[in-house]
C-alpha cells in the first residue's frame, strides 16, 4: 500500500501521439512524439507487437510524465504511457472523449 500523498507525486497527463516509429534494433519498441501542449516529448514503449503506427497517430493517450527519463536501446525515454493488461496484452489507456492536451489526470 502507499499512501495517498505517495500518488499524489505522479503526474498523469493526456498527451496526443503525433508520430510513431519502430526503434532500430527492437521488434517491440516504438518511439512515440507526443504532444502535452505546453511541451512535446519522447516516449519509448514496448507495444509495437500490439499497436500499429497507424493506430496510435493522432489518438490521446494518458502518461505519467514526471518520470526520470531512461533509455531503451540507445532511445531516451521521457515518460510512460498507461496500459491495462488484458492477459498480457496491454490496453492502452484514454479519455472517453476527446479533451484539452496535457489535461491532468486525477
Amino acid at each position: 500500500m502507499i499512501t495517498f500523498e505517495d500518488f499524489k507525486k505522479l503526474e498523469i497527463r493526456v498527451g496526443k501521439v503525433l508520430s510513431a516509429e519502430k526503434v532500430e534494433g527492437a521488434d517491440r519498441l516504438l518511439k512515440l512524439e507526443v504532444d502535452f501542449n505546453s511541451e512535446k516529448r519522447q516516449i519509448v514503449s514496448g507495444i509495437a507487437e500490439f499497436y500499429s503506427v497507424e493506430e496510435l497517430v493522432g489518438k490521446e493517450f494518458t502518461f505519467v510524465v514526471n518520470l526520470e527519463p531512461r533509455k531503451f536501446k540507445g532511445v531516451e525515454s521521457q515518460g510512460m504511457v498507461l496500459a491495462a493488461d488484458d492477459d498480457g496484452k496491454p490496453v492502452l489507456l484514454k479519455p472517453l472523449k476527446e479533451v484539452k492536451v496535457g489535461s491532468m489526470v486525477r
